[in-house]
């Protein structure tokens, strides 16, 4: 980095690398070594306390809109999904016979990923975007790149080790820290969701997503449950609707499908609508 200012700068005044540079090169004294003295936006161990979340919530939100900015993204196709679920020539390695009979949705969401990308004509609009991690979410960026299209991965730091898997576009990885921000982010530009079986993450976003459309703070995007068997398990949605906890019309937020054909029809034929005006039920 030299002195000389970027040339699409719009203000004449010193540019903040170029100083960033000139603080590595100051002299070592008692008063250069003092915690006060770094460039507060160079500071990390400033950044980490515990005043500064606010910021650090702030930057969350920003780094990827910025970066998904110009990179042109303008829309997206969520993948919710559990990272347990192998692909068919792996389902030796399912810890139970449930997630080894769930791996053929491994193929589905890759195939649904697959055709959503081609449709683009390599178009920015409705990009795969997915957890960034194993299972459903390696087989929906693996689909997109089977078309040779972007996908959009938003990992999450966990206590345990877990790199991104292979196919994600590696411009458009992105780290979280805040799960809040993180969800923002799946859904600020989604313009359908689509869930396969999976489970506390994969249920969390599902109901947080719901939530937002029941109570119309989103609009009624297509919503798209693959495995109706699974979900019909495991939770009883009728109960709910029974009981008077959530209202009967709120099971047409959503629809069960079995197949990646199946899942794009329901997304072409999906009724044009925008947030709901009132909570049905109330």
């Amino acid at each position: 980095m030299t002195d000389q200012q970027p040339m699409n700068r719009r203000h004449p005044l010193r540019d903040s690398r170029v100083d960033q540079e000139t603080a590595r090169h100051i002299p070592d004294t008692p008063q250069t070594r003092s915690p006060s003295y770094p460039l507060a936006f160079t500071d990390v161990d400033f950044m980490l306390r515990d005043d500064l979340r606010p910021v650090r919530l702030q930057l969350e939100l920003l780094k990827p809109d910025l970066m998904m900015q110009e990179f042109g993204v303008e829309s997206t196709i969520v993948m919710f999904g559990g990272a347990r679920i192998p692909s068919p020539d792996k389902k030796h390695t399912a810890k139970t016979e449930t997630l080894a009979e769930l791996s053929k949705y491994y193929d589905e969401a890759r195939e649904f990923a697959r055709i959503m990308t081609a449709r683009n004509n390599g178009h920015r609009e409705n990009v795969i975007v997915t957890g960034g991690g194993p299972g459903v979410m390696e087989a929906g960026n693996r689909g997109a790149q089977d078309a040779g299209g972007l996908s959009i991965g938003l990992n999450i730091v966990l206590p345990h080790e877990q790199a991104p898997n292979e196919y994600v576009t590696p411009e458009l990885c992105f780290n979280f820290h805040y799960f809040a921000i993180r969800k923002m982010h799946f859904l600020m530009r989604a313009k359908a969701i689509v869930v396969f079986p999976g489970g506390f993450g994969t249920l969390d976003e599902m109901f947080e997503s719901l939530t937002l459309i029941q109570t119309g703070r989103m609009n009624r995007v297509p919503f798209l449950l693959f495995g109706k068997a699974f979900w019909e398990k495991i939770i009883n949605w009728e109960a709910l609707a029974d009981a008077g906890t959530i209202a009967h019309k709120d099971l047409e937020l959503f629809k069960f499908v079995e197949t990646a054909e199946e899942a794009v029809k329901a997304i072409d034929d999906w009724p044009s609508a925008g947030p709901r005006q009132s909570l049905e039920g109330r």
